[in-house]
């Protein structure tokens, strides 16, 4: 019987060695053709280092990168502000409209993106008379656009809890809504909204369509343009945009880990946070 458990245990040490070389070659074939490519030119990696020189010399990169960052910034905000306390109030207060509300915020994923465009491009001509035609006012479309993957991150967050219990424990210690949302809810969610955010940041990131069809200006707009001047420097920028993003996820990973330590030594409670308040 040992002899039978050990080497069903060596097949299954075997099997799972083998999915992660496959899959680690899978994924990590076009990133060593990418940085080949891109080496074919000597001046292609010093050039992108040197960001004074880069941004005279392509303009129009250095205009992209700076718009998709604040884009990215602004829509993670904006969705947060959003999302969140409507969740939070759903769960509590309106249970009965939760699939209403999943399946409105759900919607855009199954509405591709160029028909999103269509329906956006009467609107943008009102946001563009009021606002001016700022590649941040693509802000509003990118709210709409990460709804299913942050509220999806954040109602398994909220899933995780017992937001009820917490909530009337903090009210009936003293607390207001302000104090309960802020002080009771998000430390406990922190790695839902965590993660929410960084959904928000690597798809904006990575938005083209959108962008392209209203003629707004962000990073794989600029790279797209790039690319009609100078391939390997476009595929340059296109690997370090995804080596970026791979660092946000380890950094909001590692992040979310070192929360989760420091809320399981001192968690957030209701009587902590009315002694608090009380205080």
């Amino acid at each position: 019987m040992a002899g039978v458990i050990a080497r069903r245990a060596r097949k299954q040490r075997v099997f799972r060695w083998t999915v992660l070389i496959v899959l680690g070659v899978f994924f990590l074939l076009p990133f060593v053709a990418m940085v080949e490519f891109s080496t074919r030119d000597a001046q292609t990696w010093p050039l992108l280092v040197n960001w004074p020189e880069l941004s005279e010399r392509y303009p129009a990169l250095a205009d992209g990168i700076v718009a998709s960052l604040l884009q990215a910034a602004l829509t993670a905000v904006l969705m947060l502000v959003l999302l969140v306390p409507t969740a939070v109030w759903v769960r509590l207060r309106l249970p009965r409209l939760r699939r209403l509300v999943e399946f409105i915020c759900l919607l855009p994923l199954t509405i591709p993106a160029i028909v999103l465009v269509v329906g956006l491009a009467p609107v943008y001509a009102w946001v563009t008379y009021f606002l001016g035609g700022s590649s941040l006012t693509l802000v509003f479309a990118y709210v709409v656009l990460v709804l299913p993957y942050a509220y999806r991150a954040i109602d398994a967050g909220l899933s995780a809890i017992d937001v009820r219990t917490l909530a009337e424990a903090a009210r009936s210690l003293g607390a207001g809504w302000g104090t309960v949302m802020w002080r009771v809810v998000l430390p406990n969610i922190r790695t839902a909204v965590l993660s929410a955010a960084f959904l928000t940041v690597a798809l904006v990131l990575g938005e083209f369509t959108i962008a392209s069809l209203l003629n707004r200006t962000n990073l794989q707009v600029a790279i797209n343009f790039l690319g009609k001047s100078s391939a390997t420097m476009s595929v340059a920028v296109s690997l370090t945009a995804l080596l970026l993003a791979f660092v946000l996820l380890l950094l909001l990973s590692l992040l979310g880990g070192r929360r989760r330590s420091a809320s399981a030594v001192a968690p957030a409670t209701p009587a902590s946070v009315s002694k608090e308040s009380a205080a």
